[in-house]
């Protein structure tokens, strides 16, 4: 009897471990969901090569993580707030997603952050730059994985300042992402001894900057800044530069841009214009081998957005797997403790205020005749680290900190 008794005992307790083993993944299935623009104006730089990137994530890690499979959905968000959030909140009460990836664009990256701290979920925020989601905004539910304005002003602005360009003037997105863009740089540029002449904001997707290149022009600012994203970018710069703003001798600066951009542009009107990146494809050979995988699926060479979506898909990977659950608050921290190693970042870590710490580059755009190769077309000028790019705890506003 008492044989039979610790029989029946061990085999409840084989059976419990058994059942939680099993519910260690929620719904039995770890589900990811790009949100991303896939058919307006940041279609480019994220969009369905974002989708590709988040892919080639889970090939690289595996089809499964603690024995159940991994799925890659997306959504269009369309540039439109209102698109978005009811994408999300569909995916969270029906669809069963446990993290949200990307999302171009930080109007609607704020309104899902805050959506996915109420729901408890993860966000894995890749395309939007407004470093207030890492400052005031700050939550224990986001990753800030790839750029930020704060580390975009600073970069480029010292780099700029340094060369001469003392007064500024800024053409901006009137959004959440241009203004906090300005807002950073202005700060930046002030502290740096620089001067601002004056500026003026555009709405998205405008097709038409003439009137704003020419009043740039006449402000005879050393710099005219660019505080917007997509094609907006390229139609601002395509057209100051035949408005002769750098024959004029005033520098051209894209405060947010990307390779995409450099090549809607070309290289003609877009030589010498300064820029900061997070990544670029041809810095080594496995930044080659990766980017070659990428271009033979989306026939263009990925975007630093692009870059993050795969790293910080695959660290959420590697996180569920050592955490043993797909519960966000073991992930997250063991996001924050694992450091981040991918093909595109190097000893980087997740900061209690759920920014990203990596190398940040200041590239310049190269003349037609240094090319020599298709998307041959920045030279690093140079290497930021991580903790001198990014906005200091000291600044931070972030509850989060224990100060």
């Amino acid at each position: 009897m008492r044989r039979q008794l610790l029989a029946c005992a061990f085999l409840a307790t084989t059976s419990f471990i058994a059942t939680n083993a099993s519910a260690q993944v929620s719904d039995d299935v770890v589900r990811i969901g790009v949100l991303t623009d896939l058919s307006s104006w940041g279609r480019d730089n994220s969009g369905p090569g974002s989708v590709e990137a988040a892919k080639m994530a889970v090939e690289e890690f595996g089809p499964t993580v603690l024995g159940k499979p991994i799925e890659i959905i997306s959504a269009d968000h369309q540039m439109k707030t209102d698109v978005g959030t009811t994408v999300v909140r569909d995916w969270f009460d029906n669809g069963k997603v446990d993290a949200v990836v990307d999302i171009p664009n930080s109007g609607i990256a704020i309104a899902v952050h805050n959506m996915v701290r109420e729901r408890n979920k993860i966000a894995l925020l890749s395309g939007p730059g407004a470093s207030s989601l890492t400052d005031e905004l700050c939550s224990p539910n986001t990753v800030h994985f790839t750029y930020d304005t704060y580390a975009l002003s600073k970069v480029t602005t010292s780099a700029v300042i340094s060369q001469g360009g003392k007064s500024w003037y800024f053409i901006t997105a009137d959004y959440a992402f241009g203004q906090q863009l300005e807002k950073d740089a202005t700060r930046l540029i002030k502290e740096l001894g620089g001067t601002i002449l004056g500026g003026v904001k555009h709405p998205t997707n405008t097709a038409d900057f003439s009137s704003f290149a020419l009043q740039a022009q006449s402000s005879k600012a050393d710099v005219v800044a660019f505080a917007n994203a997509g094609q907006d970018t390229d139609n601002a710069i395509k057209q100051s530069g035949e408005f002769g703003l750098v024959k004029g001798g005033q520098k051209l600066v894209g405060l947010l841009m990307f390779d995409t951009d450099v090549h809607a542009i070309g290289l003609e009107a877009a030589q010498g214009t300064y820029m900061t990146t997070a990544s670029y494809w041809a810095m080594d050979d496995a930044t080659r081998a990766w980017s070659k995988k990428f271009y033979a699926r989306t026939k263009v060479m990925p975007t630093m957005i692009q870059t993050g979506v795969y790293g910080s898909v695959l660290h959420y990977l590697k996180a569920i797997k050592a955490a043993g659950t797909d519960d966000p608050k073991a992930v997250m921290a063991k996001m924050r403790e694992l450091p981040i190693e991918d093909t595109f970042v190097h000893g980087g870590r997740l900061r209690e205020d759920g920014r990203v710490i990596r190398d940040m580059y200041l590239a310049r755009v190269k003349k037609p005749s240094e090319s020599k190769e298709p998307w041959d077309y920045l030279e690093i000028v140079k290497t930021v680290k991580g903790e001198d790019a990014f906005r200091p705890v000291s600044e931070s506003k972030c509850p989060l900190f224990k100060k």
